[in-house]
């Protein structure tokens, strides 16, 4: 039977109503295609559900979960991005976090880390526009805007000489508070008073370093300075000293010791650093006497010395250092220079902020979340000779045993050897390798498993500088790293780093998994998946990441770099080495977030 035609009028109200939902429907899911596809409201959904999915491995069951898959090879997808607002992000130094804890000796600013469990799994993207940064050393005079589009310091201090902006540049003219004329004419005065450029002093200290005009001059002199500020109201300037190629570490002068041996730095500098060295009976100063070279040099500029309306500061700290007989070399308008004696303090002493000598049971290089002492380290309390003067000047102190490498047994051999073998390990990388060592490309080196600094000091002829990061949980060696003429800190591998993201061009670690297993034991304290974000997080896009470890351990950290989108592949050892070990060599591929995900 055929189909009967009935007119509009005839037909069945029920079908009508059919009809109209199935066309509702299908006009409905058109409408939120182009909803999703062509409006911000599909960007703000997407990002609404990739964030739920990153908090979601907060939850601790579930991020074990997610940790065990990716150290397995069974999670096939990259690591999420974080959220674009987090571009910055420093988990250790979260102000949002920290704004919370107490102001007093500012315990809010330093270090407090989240536990891994409290951390979203997610891999730090770039900025907006964020391009491979200008090489070495044009970098020391310019760097690009978008990486770190943050103006308020050139906005505040740029007729000061700190930083402008000037087209898509940042531009250093070089100068600072306390020597807006730059800091070249400024380090000519100090060396007037102090042995600048004979090589008799290697290693620096800058405290409150603003954008490092200071440390970024002291190069040129063949001095090595390491810089440091907290993340505080002068936003990123670590970030800006970082991304020039200088040296730098964020860090408070608060509660604890600084992360550094006793007896580390040749010079220690303040350039308005405005951090109260009389207050608590002194503990600032005392901390800077740990950690100046007996002989060293201590320079103050600023605030209290010769300072309005600060006569009871300025004589205060006068009399803390003549109670340490501290030799004041000069007072140079508002500029004071001491010396450090290079013998024992002369305490004990009547002095009226009541300090004493620590007794035996102080351990001065012990410096990881150690509370500040009010006692003075007694030069005598650490065997060796390392006073300014009693070791080599630079260069010859680079690869001369100091003798603070008798503390561990055989510990003149054991540096030697470890000389020797670095010095073919990076021959191996540069020369079969393909490491791109002593080129323009890399600048900002880091060694996570330093020891005795043997691979920093193979690239002395190299246009890098080499944070040597000495673990906390194994041999206090930094003290080593220092004689040598070399910088670093101390760390645990089990939380993250006081740095900026994208702050390294290359990151070597040998022994990986050592960093995050119990001394002397097979348990681990922490994964190797947070350890390798960790990694990503500090290293800059097509930076280069050289890790040595057995080649079970380099395994698994090939199947977790393809999560954290590295390229990587892994090389035998060098004919030389005995062992077995791979190393496996990946760069940093430069992905950015799209519009879907910011």
């Amino acid at each position: 039977m055929g189909h009967i035609n009935l007119p509009p009028s005839k037909r069945n109200p029920r079908q009508w109503k059919l009809l109209d939902i199935v066309s509702a429907f299908f006009f409905a899911l058109v409408l939120l295609f182009f909803l999703l596809v062509f409006t911000p409201l599909g960007d703000s959904l997407a990002a609404s559900g990739r964030q739920a999915l990153l908090l979601s491995t907060s939850d601790s069951k579930q991020r074990h979960r997610l940790v065990e898959l990716l150290e397995l090879g069974h999670h096939h997808q990259p690591i999420e991005a974080c959220p674009a607002d987090s571009v910055d992000h420093m988990p250790c130094e979260d102000p949002r976090r920290n704004s919370q804890l107490s102001r007093e000796m500012n315990f809010y600013r330093e270090r407090h880390c989240p536990l891994p469990d409290e951390t979203p799994l997610c891999l730090i993207p770039p900025p907006l526009g964020y391009k491979i940064p200008v090489q070495w050393p044009e970098s020391l005079h310019k760097i690009w805007h978008s990486n770190m589009p943050h103006n308020k310091i050139a906005d505040r201090k740029g007729h000061q000489g700190w930083m402008k902006e000037e087209g898509p540049y940042f531009i250093f003219p070089g100068g600072g508070t306390m020597f807006p004329d730059g800091a070249a004419s400024y380090i000519e005065k100090l060396g007037q008073y102090i042995p600048i450029t004979s090589g008799t002093l290697r290693t620096a200290l800058d405290m409150g370093c603003g954008v490092a005009s200071f440390g970024g001059s002291m190069l040129k002199e063949g001095i090595l300075t390491l810089s440091f500020a907290p993340r505080d109201s002068h936003k990123a300037q670590i970030q800006f000293v970082l991304e020039r190629g200088i040296p730098a570490f964020v860090l408070m002068l608060g509660t604890r010791r600084l992360p550094f041996p006793a007896f580390a730095f040749d010079l220690i500098h303040c350039s308005r650093c405005l951090i109260p060295f009389t207050a608590y009976n002194a503990t600032y100063f005392v901390e800077v006497d740990r950690l100046l070279r007996p002989g060293g040099y201590l320079v103050i500029s600023g605030p209290p010395v010769q300072w309005p309306k600060q006569d009871k500061e300025w004589t205060d700290l006068q009399a803390v250092a003549r109670a340490l007989c501290y030799e004041l070399i000069a007072v140079d308008g508002n500029t004071a220079i001491w010396k450090k004696p290079d013998g024992d303090s002369c305490l004990p002493n009547q002095n009226e902020f009541g300090l004493e000598l620590c007794d035996g049971s102080n351990d001065p290089s012990n410096a990881w979340y150690f509370k500040l002492k009010k006692c003075v380290t007694k030069t005598s309390s650490v065997n060796g000779e390392y006073a300014i003067g009693t070791i080599p000047k630079w260069p010859d102190r680079l690869t001369t045993a100091p003798s603070r490498a008798l503390v561990m047994k055989n510990g003149i051999d054991l540096f030697e050897a470890d000389t020797r073998r670095w010095a073919r390990r990076v021959a191996y990388y540069k020369n079969t390798l393909n490491v791109k060592l002593g080129t323009p490309a890399i600048r900002n080196v880091m060694d996570m498993n330093a020891f005795f600094g043997g691979f920093a000091a193979a690239l002395k002829s190299d246009p890098v500088w080499v944070m040597n990061v000495v673990p906390a949980r194994k041999p206090l060696t930094l003290d080593v790293i220092y004689d040598r003429g070399l910088i670093g800190v101390y760390h645990d591998w089990c939380e993250p780093f006081s740095t900026y993201p994208r702050t390294y061009d290359l990151i070597h670690v040998a022994g990986i998994e050592s960093l995050i297993k119990l001394p002397g034991s097979s348990k681990s304290r922490c994964n190797l998946v947070d350890l390798m974000v960790e990694i990503d997080r500090m290293l800059r896009p097509e930076g280069t990441v050289v890790i040595r470890d057995s080649p079970e351990v380099i395994e698994k950290v090939a199947r977790i770099a393809r999560a954290v989108r590295w390229s990587a592949t892994i090389n035998d050892k060098e004919p030389e080495s005995h062992g077995r070990e791979n190393i496996l060599v990946a760069t940093k591929t430069f992905w950015q977030l799209t519009s879907s995900s910011s």
